[in-house]
């Protein structure tokens, strides 16, 4: 693969082409990563995992997502982003599928690690791509990139343990490998769309740096901000399944995983017509971060039907100020800095989510008590709230 020019950016696709792909970025990057939920307990089983395992499992691709942020940001200006954003969705889909074939837990780990490096370099662009082929749509493009993410999210805790598992003999391996087919044909349609486009010269002087601006204030509220919500969101995936299994209730799995997921899908396609509207507000962020706290101490408190509801307000309320969040590097940036700005946010935002499941599983396994995994997500609920809202004063 040749280097691009530093004074070229991809040409605009058809506009509904656009939004196409899109929507299938953002399923590709996030159906791998909660698929893995719905069979923690078969994974746990059968390679023997300690919790403090199970929760490092669960923090490596977000290890990844901090640690190769700005180097994506540096493929980016060095090789184009549209080259990176095909590289970053086959390296997903490849080592996804390679999941399956794990001998232990150190191959699992592998695999999960070279899985997150190709979904770490893919983030970056996609809000370059956004600014660059929707300039003049950009609050619709990241809501619809957003809903293909909780589309993504959705699917593997909503179909694994009713339709898939007994379609593949309740084994997790053949499990893995079926949910990476979505991946493979995303890169095959960005392939196909690399093939075919051709590059449109930019300004000779337009300057194309790639490290981020560590002294701006905005990179650190975007990454605090979102780091809360993607720690909270991640660490209450991951161990809901084990907590509910020790608590005797682990028929209630599928059903609390697939509605606090599903809620985020709710809200998703709620802000495909009110996100403008939300993105200009403090609002979305003193209301529903402390709903994301509601939630995990109805998690906790309630049973039944109580907690299944609870696991929705907090997929909802985590799903609103996500996508609040998310696309603002795209709408905050010049056009040549979307992948600078894009790379420390998520350097930051990572950094902070990758420490969270595994003091979640490392409260677990000092104390023997199965609620205080819970309690980092909570205080995650509380920094969400305060940043959020400094985010949005800041912005004014």
């Amino acid at each position: 693969m040749n280097p691009a020019p530093p004074d070229t950016r991809p040409a605009q696709p058809n506009f509904w082409l656009a939004l196409a792909l899109f929507w299938l970025a953002g399923a590709a990057m996030r159906i791998p990563l909660l698929t893995v939920p719905p069979v923690l307990p078969l994974i746990h089983d059968d390679l023997h995992m300690t919790e403090t395992q199970v929760g490092a499992l669960i923090g490596m691709p977000l290890t990844m997502f901090a640690l190769a942020a700005v180097p994506g940001s540096l493929l980016i200006a060095r090789f184009g982003v549209l080259r990176i954003a095909v590289a970053g969705l086959v390296v997903t889909a490849l080592a996804a599928a390679s999941r399956a074939a794990a001998a232990g837990v150190w191959t699992l780990y592998a695999a999960t690690i070279l899985m997150g490096f190709g979904i770490s370099i893919l983030q970056p662009s996609m809000p370059t791509l956004v600014r660059a082929w929707t300039p003049g749509r950009m609050w619709l493009a990241n809501s619809v990139y957003t809903n293909g993410m909780m589309i993504g999210v959705t699917l593997g805790p909503a179909l694994t343990i009713p339709l898939v598992l007994p379609m593949v003999s309740g084994s997790w391996r053949r499990d893995l490998l079926l949910w990476s087919v979505p991946g493979l044909f995303a890169a095959l349609a960005y392939i196909a769309v690399a093939l075919s486009a051709r590059t449109a010269t930019a300004r000779p002087d337009t300057p194309r740096r790639w490290w981020p601006d560590w002294s701006s204030p905005m990179i650190w509220l975007l990454g605090i901000t979102l780091g809360a919500n993607n720690a909270l969101f991640y660490a209450a995936n991951a161990f809901i399944p084990d907590y509910l299994t020790h608590s005797g209730r682990g028929d209630w799995i599928g059903l609390t995983l697939g509605w606090m997921n599903g809620a985020q899908l709710l809200a998703s396609f709620l802000l495909l017509v009110m996100a403008e509207g939300l993105q200009r507000q403090s609002w979305p962020f003193t209301i529903f971060g402390p709903f994301t706290v509601l939630g995990v101490i109805g998690l906790l408190l309630g049973d039944g039907v109580w907690m299944v509801l609870s696991a929705a307000v907090l997929g909802f309320a985590a799903s609103i100020t996500f996508v609040v969040t998310f696309g603002l590097p795209a709408i905050l940036s010049p056009p040549d800095d979307v992948h600078r700005m894009a790379g420390g946010m998520f350097t930051i935002s990572y950094a902070i989510a990758v420490l969270t499941p595994v003091l979640c599983g490392a409260l677990w396994d000092l104390t023997g008590i199965p609620w205080t995994a819970f309690v980092p997500i909570a205080l995650c609920g509380v920094i969400l709230t305060i940043f959020g809202t400094l985010l949005t004063v800041r912005r004014a």
